[in-house]
């Protein structure tokens, strides 16, 4: 299998397909890079070269007990974007993985970015409601969520999750970036989160799919009007 060592001696594994303008998939929790499969392959077959990784903690990456946070999450992206060379690469972020990729941009910069960078039904700008974020969602709802798998990992990262505050990471992308998001998203509402994000950027474009849940990349894969049809940020 394909790994690198970070920093702290963790190893994270990631998936590399085929040669041109790199794709750099993050996936959403708890998932792994296998969630962006059906996206890898459309792409792979459209002359990019893809790549994907499993987060920390999750898949065939280090099973570590620390770690779990953004500045971590962004910096064995910066890792493995040295490692694989990945220049004038697109990023594309899911859930999660969103917050992931603003991170990255914020604390790393834009040098190995292109033009665009897709978020797709991600965590940013803040998930936790807080007086200055009233539409989040309560911070129970979370801490019921940390309750019921405190017997596994997911107590390590989960806090990641929820109340990472993306707002100042977002002011910072320059980048043209392609904020998409389904109006029944069931796990990061719409109404509060895409159009605060696609404000934030200085040059965002917000694309609405009506119906459309979470899970978009997948469960509307092959659906004619987006979500495999990332390609549209390629024009962007």
């Amino acid at each position: 299998m394909s790994k690198i060592t970070a920093k702290n001696g963790l190893t994270i594994f990631f998936k590399d397909w085929g040669a041109g303008q790199p794709i750099a998939f993050s996936h959403g929790w708890p998932l792994s890079s296998d969630d962006w499969d059906a996206q890898m392959m459309f792409f792979l077959g459209h002359g990019f070269r893809v790549t994907a990784h499993d987060r920390r903690g999750h898949g065939r990456s280090s099973q570590t007990a620390d770690g779990h946070d953004m500045d971590h999450y962004a910096d064995d992206l910066a890792a493995l974007a040295a490692h694989l060379n990945l220049n004038n690469a697109i990023r594309v972020g899911h859930s999660t993985g969103g917050g992931e990729v603003a991170r990255y941009i914020a604390r790393h910069g834009e040098s190995r970015v292109a033009k665009a960078v897709v978020l797709v039904s991600a965590v940013p700008p803040r998930m936790v409601k807080t007086a200055s974020n009233p539409g989040g969602l309560p911070k129970e709802l979370f801490d019921g969520f940390q309750l019921q798998v405190a017997e596994s990992r997911a107590q390590f990262y989960l806090v990641a999750f929820s109340q990472t505050d993306f707002m100042p990471d977002l002011r910072r992308i320059e980048v043209p970036t392609l904020v998409m998001h389904g109006d029944d998203d069931q796990i990061v509402p719409y109404a509060d989160w895409s159009p605060l994000t696609a404000r934030l950027i200085k040059n965002a474009t917000l694309k609405t799919y009506k119906g459309f849940p979470h899970g978009m990349p997948n469960t509307e894969a092959y659906d004619q009007r987006g979500p495999a049809r990332i390609h549209q940020i390629l024009a962007h």
